[in-house]
């Protein structure tokens, strides 16, 4: 499992320079390029990554291949197929990785607030649970921190409804949602016990993309793969 961030790329400003998603505006040669490195870097093929068309819903699939130019709305989505890649793209939203180790499974979810309400990292626990996964491994990646995503009071309200954890205030005490602890706490009621975190805040680190701090920006990305040969 891996977080990219923003440098080493071919992006110019302001997607510069790693830019790992396709619909943002950006040169499409410098996107393709951008994830041919990636993945090259991670010892995997270019060809054999998994890329979905993010629409902030509960919807998970299994994949034995990429999808191709015109990939399926989902949110999540897990393999047990060594040497594949998933791939889930971030700028605020969580990139949430799972991993059987003993079974050789893993997945990749994209939990924002939509998301997070929906159960989408939950939906992913069950869909590989279901494919004979036992004792996962999540890492919860870096996010917009609950002291900086700051939403309508009722919107709060209406995501704390359905997640309480999620309830929180920004420093200036102003309505905010915490996805990651939402996310944790959604994880620990599907009974995944190892629970890990990149902690850091999207808004607040400047080597990672940020939709809300910079509006139009790339995307990072979180990674998963089961080695060949593992």
């Amino acid at each position: 499992m891996a977080f990219t961030d923003r440098h080493g790329g071919v992006s110019a400003d302001p997607y510069g320079s790693r830019n790992l998603g396709g619909s943002v505006g950006d040169d499409p040669a410098a996107v393709a390029e951008n994830r041919a490195l990636t993945a090259r870097e991670f010892g995997l093929d270019p060809r054999e990554v998994v890329f979905m068309r993010q629409v902030h819903s509960p919807d998970v699939a299994y994949a034995a291949e990429p999808f191709g130019a015109a990939p399926p709305a989902l949110d999540g989505v897990c393999t047990d197929r060594p040497g594949l890649g998933l791939a889930v793209l971030v700028a605020d939203c969580a990139p949430v990785l799972l991993a059987d180790p003993v079974k050789g499974m893993v997945g990749a979810a994209h939990s924002g607030r939509a998301g997070t309400a929906a159960g989408v990292v939950a939906a992913l626990v069950a869909e590989m649970r279901a494919r004979g996964a036992g004792d996962l491994v999540a890492v919860v990646g870096p996010l917009a921190c609950g002291a900086c995503y700051e939403v309508p009071e009722a919107l709060r309200e209406q995501v704390a409804e359905v997640v309480p954890e999620t309830w929180s205030s920004t420093r200036a005490g102003t309505p905010a949602l915490d996805l990651r602890a939402g996310i944790t706490a959604q994880l620990r009621r599907a009974g995944v016990a190892d629970i890990r975190h990149d902690a850091r805040c999207t808004i607040e680190t400047a080597d990672l993309y940020s939709y809300r701090r910079d509006h139009l920006t790339g995307r990072f990305a979180g990674y998963a793969w089961v080695a060949p040969g593992a």
